[in-house]
C-alpha cells in the first residue's frame, strides 16, 4: 500500500536492508564454508534479481505499476562479499566479519541510491487509486452524537 509505505519509509529501508544482507551473507557463508567455492554470493544475488524480475513483471501484469515491486541492488555488495572470501580464504572468520561488514554496509547503500529513481509513493497513489470496496467490506459510520440537537 503506497500510503502505508510512504509513512514507514524509513523503517521499511532499514528492516528490508537488515533481512537482504542478513539473507546474503548467511546463504553464501554457510554454502562456502562447507563447499569452499567461491563465487557463491554472487551467484546467490544473480538468482534472487532474476526472481524478483518475475515477481515485479507478475505484479505488473496484474496491474499494478511498474514501481510497485523495487528489484533491490544484491549484485555488488555479493561481488565484495566473494572476494573478501578469495582475499582471506585461509581465516574463515576473517571471511565471515570482513564480507559481512562490506554487505552489510554497502547493500543499503546501493539499495538508497536505487530507491532514490523510484516513483513517489504518494503520487503513485493517486494515480493508481485503491479499488472500490465490495458492499460488505463497506465500513460502517458510527452513529455517536445523531440525535444530539433533537
Amino acid at each position: 500500500d503506497y500510503i502505508f509505505y510512504t509513512d514507514w519509509a524509513w523503517t521499511s529501508f532499514v528492516v528490508f536492508s537488515i533481512s537482504q544482507s542478513t539473507m546474503l551473507v548467511v546463504g553464501a557463508i554457510y554454502y562456502m564454508l562447507f563447499t569452499g567455492v567461491p563465487g557463491t554470493a554472487t551467484y546467490y544475488a544473480t538468482i534472487m534479481t532474476i526472481y524478483t524480475w518475475v515477481v515485479k513483471g507478475a505484479w505488473f501484469a496484474l496491474g499494478y505499476p511498474y514501481d510497485f515491486v523495487v528489484v533491490p541492488v544484491w549484485i555488488p555488495s555479493a561481488m565484495l562479499l566473494d572476494l573478501a572470501y578469495w582475499a582471506t580464504r585461509r581465516n574463515k572468520h576473517a571471511a565471515i566479519l570482513i564480507g559481512g561488514v562490506l554487505v552489510g554496509m554497502s547493500l543499503p547503500l546501493f539499495n538508497m541510491i536505487n530507491l532514490l529513481l523510484v516513483a513517489d509513493p504518494l503520487e503513485m497513489a493517486f494515480k493508481y487509486p485503491r479499488p472500490t470496496l465490495p458492499p460488505y467490506m463497506t465500513p460502517i459510520e458510527p452513529q455517536v452524537g445523531k440525535f444530539y440537537n433533537s
